[in-house]
């Protein structure tokens, strides 16, 4: 039976917690993402390494959609440039995906290491996507996240492979898909902007995404100066609105500057990465402002009116707590992406947290009222009971 399928009236069989630490050894957390944390995990028989997803089902629906997705997905792929999907488990409490270990970098990272860096190394990165693309294309399936995080050298060997990973947005296509999903910002130096409150990130989401709909972007200057005119015909060729113009992955693959001698050998990474680095930095920096944002509310749309009042602290601009459903994810999910760039400070200006607005007195009032209350319920349950309150025999 397919993972996760079941028909009515039917028990499910979950995978005991043991099935997963007998056969695998779990290391510390390694990353975080928007609806899981990432591990290294060894075969305790082989002693293979590989990448661990844990998803809690308690951090909400749309992390147990993700993590079911994401397994479905994987069992209907195989391809040398997906990452493979080696072992999936469920149990009460989480999902746990098991893939193969790419050792390498992720691309933009290996490409800021490069004294040299040219078209035609971006036109080898961009072949091995296209093929990755049009195999998913070819099964009716539509990755929807595909940005430089995702695409990670698979060992660290001169001619390693490319690998797409992240699969927990992928969609079987049964028709128009309308909603919009990803982070275009994330895909390095974008052709679509929108210069709205940075503070108001939800305008400028929906902002950006009008554009992107209506085709309204633009060849920067100074920093596509130094592109070549096929490469912009690709890119152009790529982001056609209407889809019958559009080019598809195939016919992509079969465009010059990715098959031909179109691509241009002439270092770019000065002109180039520079900006692209610094773009990088901010739009990672906004991710993880985002995932605490996110598991917030899917957290508080789980769990009431109950959860959300668990969720005031964070909600206030304190700082996450480990302890509540989801909180080691959001401090690990800051504390990656300030590990991450710290080395970038100097030279990337990172916005601020936007810090919340001044509480009224009568709501300085009933959270007065509601600590009180609380330190009084702790009391009693510490056996501390205050002097006020009659004593009950037998306790």
């Amino acid at each position: 039976m397919p993972f996760g399928c079941l028909t009515l009236g039917e028990k499910k069989d979950y995978n005991s917690p043991s099935e997963v630490t007998d056969k695998y050894d779990l290391g510390q957390v390694v990353k975080s993402e928007e609806f899981c944390e990432i591990f290294r995990a060894k075969d305790r028989n082989t002693l293979k390494m590989y990448t661990c997803k844990k998803f809690n089902k308690k951090d909400g629906r749309k992390v147990r959609k993700a993590a079911k997705n994401e397994i479905m997905i994987l069992k209907m792929v195989k391809h040398h440039n997906i990452l493979q999907l080696v072992d999936a488990f469920e149990t009460k409490k989480e999902y746990f995906i098991f893939l193969e270990l790419a050792t390498g970098r992720e691309v933009f990272d290996w490409i800021l290491d490069q004294g040299y860096y040219s078209e035609r190394d971006t036109s080898n990165v961009m072949r091995q996507v296209l093929e990755a693309v049009a195999y998913l294309h070819s099964l009716k399936i539509v990755h929807r996240n595909l940005k430089l995080e995702n695409l990670v050298y698979f060992n660290r060997l001169k001619h390693s492979k490319i690998v797409i990973s992240d699969f927990q947005l992928a969609k079987l296509e049964n028709g128009l898909i309308k909603d919009p999903c990803g982070t275009p910002e994330l895909s390095g130096n974008p052709p679509f902007y929108d210069d709205g409150d940075e503070e108001d990130s939800d305008s400028r989401d929906k902002n950006l995404f009008l554009k992107i709909l209506s085709g309204d972007y633009e060849f920067d200057s100074p920093y596509w100066d130094d592109i070549s005119d096929s490469a912009k015909t690709l890119v152009a060729s790529l982001m056609e609105v209407d889809q019958d113009q559009r080019l598809t992955a195939q016919e992509a693959i079969a465009h010059e500057w990715i098959s031909g001698n179109a691509a241009s050998d002439k270092n770019i990474k000065d002109g180039v990465c520079a900006q692209i680095e610094k773009n990088f930095a901010k739009a990672k920096w906004k991710k993880a402002v985002r995932v605490t944002t996110l598991m917030k509310r899917l957290r508080a749309s789980e769990q009431g009116d109950t959860g959300a009042s668990g969720l005031a602290a964070g909600a206030t601009g304190g700082p996450p707590d480990p302890n509540m459903p989801g909180g080691s994810l959001l401090a690990a999910s800051i504390k990656t992406a300030l590990s991450e760039k710290a080395a970038d400070a100097q030279t990337s200006t990172i916005p601020s947290l936007p810090q919340p607005p001044a509480a009224r007195p009568e709501e300085q009032q009933q959270a007065q009222q509601q600590q009180q209350a609380q330190q009084q319920q702790q009391a009693r349950c510490n056996g501390d009971v205050p002097q006020m309150l009659p004593q009950r025999k037998g306790y």
